[in-house]
């Protein structure tokens, strides 16, 4: 069974990269890669606001 794409995170104030499914979403939501969200989250942390902000500067 695949994952479904359309479902959205229970808390959507933390970035999971540790569910694929989850890495899919965020890395859609916010138009980046998946390498660069995971880099974002190891400077940031895993608040989606804080990793949002990164992503833009």
């Amino acid at each position: 069974m695949s994952d479904d794409l359309t479902k959205k995170p229970e808390d959507a104030t933390k970035v999971n990269v540790n569910e694929s499914w989850e890495l899919d979403y965020w890395s859609k939501e916010l138009g980046v890669t998946k390498e660069r969200l995971k880099e974002a989250v190891k400077a940031v942390g895993t608040s989606a606001d804080a990793v949002e902000k990164y992503l833009r500067k």
